[in-house]
């Protein structure tokens, strides 16, 4: 069986290479064809539904807010990474005149695309800091993390393209505060399990068996990952965008679930606290009953 599986190139990949690496795919008689995909959740979901790829993986709030909306084109069936994200808040690096978050109030956000983590964790910013609605003033839709650099620097010039700030993970984020491209005002924490794994509906209803052993051979990725911290530092700092430090910074803030595939999903962790936050902070606006039905059929709480 062959599985397109759409990642992003960000650390939280590492567990699925080892996985490759160690052949427990090939192990359940499963081809790979991993996917790279820069622009984030949104990207995710188009190459879903579009039926480009079979999986997914990532951030649980841009999934979840997408199924609480209506698509019914895959699900969600486990939790990927249990520990919050950390998004930082970026401006550009000679904006003298914002300083922090608070600065942000009328402003524009750019976004990787609407619907995704950079754009759902703008509400639940506004929402945190009380300001009054509508948060801020423009989403510039800018698709990947260069753009959305370049965004925050481009004072003065098409105002199209430029706004005063972005969302982005920090670790992902650092280097570039570290070499003066951008400097960050803030950050702010998902009050979930950060990454998810989603299947098409159509690969879960004919190739179960096969999705219920690639999650499982996730699992295995997880734990060889959790027992080889050296080696993970080594991949990340040589495939990925990151220096051997900020790895091994990042691997003391990150929980994998190691029982993926195994227990039974949170369900309030995971997709009720999710679903209720976006529900305060304006992203889901259905009638409740609606919105708990449509994540009822698009979570499968135990594969």
């Amino acid at each position: 069986m062959k599985l397109r599986v759409a990642y992003i190139p960000e650390h939280f990949s590492t567990p699925l290479f080892f996985a490759e690496q160690q052949k427990y795919f090939q192990d359940k008689g499963l081809e790979i064809e991993f996917v790279e995909v820069l622009e984030g959740t949104g990207r995710l979901i188009k190459l879903l539904n579009e039926k480009e790829v079979d999986v997914a993986i990532g951030l649980t709030e841009g999934f979840v807010a997408d199924l609480g909306k209506g698509n019914e084109t895959y699900k969600i069936v486990d939790t990927y990474v249990k520990s919050p994200l950390c998004w930082s808040i970026s401006t550009g690096i000679d904006r003298a005149d914002i300083t922090n978050a608070n600065d942000l109030q009328g402003k524009k956000i750019s976004v990787s695309r609407i619907g995704s983590g950079s754009y759902i964790m703008s509400f639940v910013l506004g929402h945190q800091l009380n300001f009054p609605s509508p948060f801020f003033s423009g989403y510039p839709i800018r698709h990947n993390f260069k753009n959305l650099r370049d965004s925050v620097n481009l004072v003065g010039e098409d105002s199209s393209e430029h706004s005063e700030a972005f969302m982005w993970e920090h670790f992902t984020s650092k280097k570039y505060y570290d070499n003066k491209e951008i400097k960050k005002i803030g950050e702010i924490y998902t009050p979930w399990p950060s990454w998810v794994v989603t299947v098409r509906k159509e690969i879960l209803d004919s190739h179960y068996d096969d999705v219920k052993n690639f999650v499982g051979s996730i699992n295995k990725g997880i734990k060889y990952f959790q027992a080889n911290n050296g080696e993970a530092v080594q991949h990340i700092a040589t495939n990925l965008d990151y220096s051997e430090a900020d790895a091994t910074e990042w691997l003391k803030t990150v929980t994998f679930n190691d029982s993926i595939g195994e227990a039974s999903l949170d369900w309030e962790s995971v997709v009720k606290k999710t679903a209720d936050i976006l529900k305060i902070a304006g992203v889901l606006t259905d009638d409740e009953d609606v919105i708990s039905q449509r994540l009822e059929n698009g979570v499968i709480k135990k594969l």
